[in-house]
């Protein structure tokens, strides 16, 4: 009947995987939980009984158990892999925990379940004796010899190893490296992945690492004594290791890859470990995390709508391993004793639906952060052309590498006319052209771009080219207006009446405008020059409205009108202050000093406080321009409008010639 079963089941998780497959191809490879049963050998205590054993192997996969119901018959299993009694821990681990160690490199997840009764084996399997080392340090000795191979020197990839070691005890997850966090909550991100904030996380460059940490985190487990085993875990304990890794060039990919070691508390049954009060409570527990997780197999068998990961903390922090992302192996353990036969047929029966359950492994990927980018790419440029070498053969043999031009195609470059631009401009754009060269055939470089956008940078740059020329004719005109000015205003001196006699040196002096207390933009001055003077001639004659004096004319301005023309006529040092105080305010200023100044809001300013810290201070006002988010057109309405400002107070606060 149980042969049955598994066979429908098997059948049906078939069916439901082909279905899954023809709606979404897109989907991640599927990789079935691999299941492997292990047989412990008598205890000592019992082997002077001559009781005899109720299960026996047939091969290295299947076995065989005697039916409770029937003597005459027996109930046949078949798994991944069968481990008897003579089976030693470096059996179990090479032929079947070793080799989903190679995907941790990929940046895929990984996953090792013990599971079986209580004094079935589980502990002693992953952890082992000193003389027989378990799963969990064979795995970490492996592990960080891989992560020392492909981090070496001159490889593409950098590699960062760090733990941490956690046990739910009671429905409460604690923290084993720090025992006096309390318990933690376990959360899920927007990407569907588990994580615990507050979990203590330590990193681990070797296995004396390793031991320094894990040993005396061990200790903190809580264990006690029952009927049948002196020493048994009264809780369920999760191993996380965690694999990062970062390309050394571009494009700067990142990947993680995380290894869940689980050794999971053993069902009881109350009336043979005699428990009593805490034990009961405890007991409890264990059996209630171990229900839902049948639960959570069943459900995902079944291909039910909902399953029940969020009804225990157990079950939660194993979405990842049951019908998630990770490459999953759960090694059940059972005992020999007939006494134990209705634990271990529980068990067997739980390892043959879990090995139904599908997972959908993927790469678990990313990329740096800008501003690392940044660095790395400087680096790169002082890196030996071994590394570069060593990632170019590696794209080359995944087939990830992009094709390269025909030699007989020109290289195309949008950086022209580099005479044109500033000095300061030149050096940037060249050293990002010898980063994309370096880079070769590693990423889409600038000068082997569609011709789209090759199209669109050159444009780009022709803009700012005009722009430049644009700001540069309005200099000179102001400056020819400024030359052209200053002589008829020497005429008006000497041609003025002196019918009232010379004036005291001091006692007749041009008006002088108030200093501006903020900096104000040049088309309000104007305004208010232009409201000031005809006030003026409103109130000299109210009876007959005087015409507005026009250009050449010998009327004396009025004092807005005088603050105009200055404005005009900003002589070349002042304009250079004004440039020189506005880059300074740019470059040291505030997000709130630099909304003072005009064109400048606060989400703008908060893009220029952004830029200046990844790319450093501005060389020149123009190079404003180079903010995301701030066009050339609003660079230029910005510098009309503070150049022209900062020069009119720079103005004011000069001393005032005598008339």
């Amino acid at each position: 009947m149980a042969v049955a079963a598994a066979a429908a089941a098997a059948a049906a998780g078939a069916t439901r995987n082909q279905l899954s497959k023809g709606r979404t191809s897109r989907r991640p490879a599927a990789a079935r939980v691999r299941v492997a049963v292990r047989l412990r050998p008598f205890v000592e205590e019992d082997s002077s009984t001559s009781e005899s054993s109720c299960v026996r192997g047939l091969d290295s996969c299947s076995l065989e158990i005697a039916n409770g119901r029937n003597s005459q018959e027996t109930l046949k299993y078949q798994f991944d892999a069968f481990y008897g009694e003579t089976s030693t821990q470096q059996d179990i681990y090479v032929g079947f925990v070793q080799p989903i160690l190679r995907h941790l490199m990929n940046g895929q997840n990984a996953s090792v379940l013990a599971y079986g009764p209580t004094g079935a084996g589980k502990t002693y399997t992953m952890l082992g004796s000193p003389e027989q080392p378990g799963v969990i340090p064979r795995a970490l000795k492996d592990l960080l010899q891989l992560t020392w191979e492909e981090g070496a020197e001159g490889r593409p990839w950098a590699l960062a190893v760090s733990m941490s070691y956690l046990e739910i005890y009671q429905e409460k997850v604690l923290d084993l490296l720090a025992p006096a966090s309390g318990d933690l909550v376990i959360r899920e991100d927007r990407w569907g992945n588990i994580l615990i904030p507050g979990l203590t996380q330590k990193p681990i460059a070797s296995f004396t690492d390793f031991e320094q940490h894990f040993l005396p985190a061990s200790r903190n487990r809580t264990v006690g004594a029952t009927r049948l085993n002196q020493r048994s875990s009264r809780s369920h304990a999760v191993l996380l290791v965690k694999v990062e890794q970062r390309e050394r060039m571009a494009p700067f990919r990142q990947r993680e890859g995380k290894l869940y070691l689980i050794d999971l508390a053993g069902s009881e049954d109350n009336r043979r470990t005699g428990n009593q009060g805490l034990r009961l409570k405890e007991s409890g527990a264990i059996n209630a995390s171990l229900f839902v997780l049948g639960k959570v197999v069943d459900a995902l068998n079944q291909g039910l709508p909902r399953v029940p990961y969020r009804d225990s903390k157990l079950t939660r922090l194993l979405q990842d391993s049951l019908g998630g992302s990770a490459h999953s192996v759960l090694i059940a353990n059972i005992a020999p004793e007939r006494r134990f036969y209705l634990d271990t047929v529980t068990s067997l029966n739980f390892a043959s639906r879990s090995k139904e359950v599908i997972n959908r492994p993927f790469t678990h990927k990313s990329f740096q952060p800008s501003s690392e980018r940044v660095k790395l790419a400087q680096k790169e440029l002082m890196d030996p052309p071994e590394a570069k070498r060593a990632r170019s053969q590696e794209e080359l043999e995944d087939g990830t590498s992009s094709p390269e031009p025909p030699p007989s195609c020109p290289k195309l470059s949008p950086l022209k006319q580099l005479n044109t631009l500033e000095p300061a401009v030149q050096e940037r754009l060249l050293n990002l052209d010898r980063i994309l060269d370096s880079r070769g055939s590693q990423g889409a470089s600038i000068l082997s771009t569609p011709r789209r956008e090759r199209t669109a940078l050159e444009k780009a740059l022709k803009e700012k080219d005009s722009e430049i020329q644009r700001l540069k004719e309005k200099y000179k005109e102001l400056e020819a207006n400024r030359l052209n000015q200053r002589p008829k205003e020497l005429e008006e001196e000497n041609d003025s009446p002196a019918s009232s006699g010379p004036l005291p040196m001091g006692t007749q002096t041009v008006p002088v405008t108030k200093p501006l207390n903020r900096v104000v933009p040049f088309r309000l001055i104007q305004e208010q020059a232009t409201s000031q003077s005809k006030t003026n001639v409103l109130q000299k004659d109210s009876r007959k409205r005087k015409p507005e004096p026009l250009c050449g004319q010998q009327e004396e301005p009025t004092e807005g009108l005088r603050t105009t023309l200055a404005l005009l006529q900003v002589p070349p040092d002042l304009l250079a202050e004004s440039r020189k105080k506005i880059l300074g305010l740019l470059n040291t200023g505030s997000a709130k000093e630099l909304r003072r100044l005009q064109r400048i809001g606060e989400k703008k300013a908060q893009l220029i406080v952004g830029w200046r810290e990844l790319h450093g201070p501005f060389a020149e006002v123009e190079d404003l321009g180079r903010v995301e988010g701030i066009s050339e057109k609003q660079v230029a309405t910005f510098l009309k409008a503070n150049i022209l400002s900062f020069a009119a107070e720079c103005f004011s606060a000069l001393p005032r010639r005598d008339a």
